[in-house]
């Protein structure tokens, strides 16, 4: 995505045709030839390995990890938040943060140093994966919409991509990976819509445990459980129930 860290844009020969592999192959040689339920079946196989293509960024933190599936799927859910909080089309612009590191499947997550030295065919990756199963128009439509940052929901997706990692920071610096704090303050500077800024803010000051730990009373973590047993009382009755 564009100004993402953890991406690089887009550079090839101008001879160059998209499915050429640094001109030593053709990434599409030997796919003419299959069906379009096939190539569906590829398609989807090489999402799956956007679980298997981990974050690279983390590594520099020195604590945390993601894989790439994880990092889409909740930019989706923030994405959607965000379109929400703006009045703008909530499933387009989930739909934008879903698509949005498709082609890391075949580039891999190039982390701010990997940038100095690297660079990727982004769009070529997205064709390549895409060819023959008449998906292309489509998403690429949702590519080119979310590079050219001119829609509201385009601008939103970028915010999402972005809190993504504002959230696992602020995870990460609750655990004690005081370098998170650094990281953070610079992803916040990224944020470009007043409903980003704003929840990029609110995350900043929220325990990431507070969802779960906050929300019943204080003597469920107290007690084994949460049950409750009897108390013999000093007569020998049965005496009160508690809780243990």
């Amino acid at each position: 995505m564009t100004g993402d860290p953890h991406d690089s844009g887009d550079t090839h020969d101008p001879g160059e045709q998209p499915g050429q592999c640094g001109k030593k192959c053709d990434a599409r040689a030997n796919l003419g030839g299959r069906e379009r339920l096939t190539r569906l079946a590829d398609f989807l196989f090489e999402a799956g390995m956007l679980r298997k293509t981990p974050r690279t960024g983390y590594q520099f933190l020195g604590s945390g990890s993601e894989n790439v599936a994880e990092h889409s799927f909740r930019t989706a859910v923030v994405g959607f938040v965000l379109a929400e909080m703006a009045g703008a089309d909530a499933e387009r612009t989930a739909m934008l943060c879903l698509f949005h590191d498709l082609h890391e499947a075949r580039t891999g997550d190039f982390n701010y140093v990997n940038h100095m030295y690297n660079s990727s065919r982004r769009t070529d990756a997205l064709h390549d994966a895409l060819a023959g199963t008449g998906l292309t128009k489509r998403v690429l439509a949702f590519w080119h919409e979310l590079e050219e940052v001119d829609t509201p929901e385009a601008r939103l997706a970028q915010d999402a991509d972005q809190l993504d990692l504002i959230l696992n920071l602020k995870e990460e610096l609750d655990l004690g990976n005081a370098y998170a704090g650094k990281w953070l303050e610079s992803a916040l500077e990224r944020l470009r819509t007043e409903e980003g800024k704003a929840l990029g803010a609110r995350i900043v000051k929220t325990d990431h445990t507070d969802w779960w730990f906050k929300g019943p009373d204080a003597s469920w973590w107290e007690n084994k459980n949460g049950k409750r047993r009897k108390t013999p009382a000093a007569d020998g009755s049965a005496g009160d129930t508690k809780k243990e």
